[in-house]
């Protein structure tokens, strides 16, 4: 039976509809990546006194310039001084940035995402002691020609609050180096692809436009057009 949900995604409240999504309760496999960050974080709605529920991601993340493919750790704790009940983290992407994997979680259908992404993952956290964590090991692709968001809600077991959301929050570079072997990205960095006149059009309203609004508020995405420098020498070789 399906029932409705709400999530906070790109600073606007929206409605989510989670038809039978299935959770595997699969503990974490992902090992930590060092010191994450919680950028673009914000409290949605107030947590029991004693959780404090927060997400870290990678400060840095590569992209394979063939395969496209990356990989990302999530992180979710808490930080208070008291069990944080039954939790459920999702990973969604937005525009360049695709989630095909989050390991130990069940894909979100496609009618259920959330508006304006491209993909999602539930993952059934369950009770996170005072001071506890889990990592998830998140397999995504990256198309360098767009901007790519990285979304980070952390609900209660049902779904009816969140307590934290991270995002979505871009991982991108104002340098991109499509002739290497790999990209590296930064967190919150808007991606730039190269255009042949070395300009990158931008169109729509940009993501800091929207602030916290109420339930059902609409989702504005932000997108960006590029070409690959090398499309251009591609075209002058053929020439």
């Amino acid at each position: 039976m399906g029932s409705r949900r709400m999530t906070t995604i790109a600073g606007s409240l929206v409605t989510v509809s989670f038809s039978a999504v299935m959770i595997f309760s699969c503990t974490a496999v992902a090992d930590d990546q060092g010191p994450g960050s919680s950028q673009g974080g914000k409290v949605v709605d107030k947590a029991p006194e004693g959780v404090k529920v927060s997400t870290l991601l990678p400060k840095k993340i590569t992209v394979d310039n063939g395969s496209k493919k990356t990989a990302i750790t999530a992180t979710v704790k808490n930080g208070g001084t008291k069990d944080s009940g039954d939790l459920k983290l999702l990973v969604v992407g937005f525009d360049g940035l695709k989630v095909t994997n989050v390991r130990g979680c069940s894909a979100i259908p496609e009618k259920d995402l959330p508006a304006g992404s491209n993909s999602g993952f539930s993952c059934a956290v369950g009770h996170l002691a005072a001071g506890a964590s889990k990592s998830y090991a998140v397999d995504a692709t990256y198309d360098l020609d767009k901007e790519g968001k990285i979304c980070l809600p952390v609900q209660t077991g049902d779904g009816r609050k969140t307590y934290w959301q991270q995002g979505p929050v871009p991982f991108g570079t104002t340098n991109p180096s499509p002739n290497a072997p790999a990209t590296p990205l930064l967190l919150g960095t808007d991606n730039k692809p190269v255009t042949p006149a070395g300009e990158l059009p931008r169109t729509g309203l940009g993501r800091d436009a929207l602030p916290l609004g109420a339930v059902g508020a609409a989702l504005v995405a932000t997108g960006a057009a590029g070409m690959w420098w090398s499309r251009r020498r591609a075209r002058e070789g053929r020439a």
